[in-house]
């Protein structure tokens, strides 16, 4: 039987006539034109030779900026939102419905009570009730300097054997009188020793710019209890009174409708800051009765400071 011609699977070669023109494969045919490909790396391998440094650099600085690039991008894309005035509403009507915030006053308060003082006094023999051991006087007063130098009124410590300091701590430490100036009720104490961590002086205010309606806070030792804070509101300016002496005449006083009574004397009248603004110094009743009705009189801090040669700005 005759066996069928087996093939191989290369194409064949075929024979060429002689004479004949070879045709190159398309591929061969456009090499030539791979020549500036090569001319062009060549020229960048040179001058990669003879400036690797600055390339270097170069590369680097693409490197960083492209990083840079890329770190904007992301952090624009995480930026929140901007606040809307929707937005901040909501959150202090979030505030106000869930958090017992304090009251203007009770802030106030807490600012001046390391500088609040009691200030307590013995009276000599000849002017105290004989009845008694020894008769005592208590009122107020406050720190306005850092040598414990100490604001009260006059008719406190007037005549006074012995003036003794209390502090905000319970430290009770012996002053003497410094200084005084009737005409507006006021006396200036220096504590004879001062306290291990010091003392606290209050700030001042000067009352420029204080008008009627203004909300104020006393704060202070009425009857000796305290200390007590009351609040209430500046209800005029440049008012007079007569001291209880019947001859003195104070001007130029802040009127006050915040609680007053004995005791009160010497303490500070605040603004909602917590400044001192004024010196409690009298309370008007047209009785004889010493309790507040409603007017409480105080002598303007510019007043009372240069009493101390230290008048606020």
């Amino acid at each position: 039987m005759r066996r069928a011609t087996l093939y191989s699977r290369s194409p064949r070669t075929q024979a060429r006539p002689a004479g004949a023109s070879v045709q190159l494969p398309p591929a061969a045919a456009e090499a030539p034109l791979a020549a500036p490909v090569v001319a062009r790396a060549s020229r960048w391998r040179a001058l990669l030779a003879r400036h690797p440094r600055t390339l270097g650099f170069v590369g680097a600085l693409a490197l960083v900026l492209m990083v840079g690039a890329a770190w904007q991008a992301g952090q624009r894309q995480a930026l929140p939102p901007p606040l809307t005035q929707k937005d901040i509403d909501a959150a202090v009507l979030h505030t106000l419905q869930t958090k017992d915030l304090p009251s203007r006053a009770a802030r106030a308060a807490a600012a001046v009570m390391p500088s609040l003082v009691r200030v307590r006094t013995e009276l000599p023999d000849d002017r105290r009730n004989l009845d008694l051991p020894r008769q005592r006087a208590t009122g107020s007063g406050i720190i306005i300097k850092e040598d414990g130098t100490v604001l009260t009124s006059l008719h406190v410590v007037v005549g006074a054997e012995r003036i003794m300091v209390s502090l905000h701590d319970g430290t009770e430490i012996e002053a003497t009188l410094a200084g005084a100036r009737p005409d507006k009720d006021l006396a200036v104490l220096k504590l004879r020793k001062l306290p291990d961590e010091g003392v606290q002086p209050a700030t001042l205010r000067p009352t420029a710019g204080l008008q009627p309606g203004d909300e104020v806070v006393a704060v202070g030792f009425p009857f000796g209890i305290g200390p007590s804070v009351s609040a209430g509101v500046v209800s005029g300016l440049g008012r007079e009174h007569r001291a209880g002496d019947g001859r003195t005449l104070l001007s130029n006083l802040i009127q006050f409708d915040a609680a007053a009574n004995p005791g009160n004397s010497g303490g500070p009248l605040l603004t909602l800051d917590g400044q001192v603004v004024g010196i409690v110094a009298a309370i008007m009743n047209p009785t004889d009765q010493a309790v507040f009705i409603g007017i409480g009189l105080a002598v303007p801090i510019e007043d009372a400071a240069a009493a101390a040669g230290m008048p606020p700005a």
